[in-house]
């Protein structure tokens, strides 16, 4: 296998394995309470399910612009709106 090919396929794998995560946290979002998000000052969690099935769907099929605004919307979910709504369920409403 040449190098180019070894890197074709680890960009597959890759991308294949970041839209898992987007629809993973598209069931985590829809299990959430729904007042999670009104209390978090975030967008719906029906807002947030679309964002994120979307952003999976644009990665799987690699968009070439979108597939990498998906890939940035799914980090949002997961480094900034999930740890919030959890410390928020968790009781935690500290700075």
């Amino acid at each position: 296998m040449t190098l180019i090919a070894s890197y074709m396929l680890f960009e597959q794998l890759l991308f294949a394995l970041i839209a898992i995560t987007g629809v993973v946290g598209a069931f985590l979002a829809l299990t959430t309470r729904d007042d999670a998000y009104q209390a978090g000052d975030r967008q719906t969690k029906w807002i947030w399910v679309a964002i994120l099935i979307g952003s999976a769907f644009v990665v799987v099929t690699r968009v070439p612009f979108l597939s990498w605004a998906g890939m940035v919307a799914i980090g949002v979910y997961w480094f900034d709106v999930r740890p919030h709504l959890k410390s928020i369920i968790n009781g935690n409403y500290s700075w």
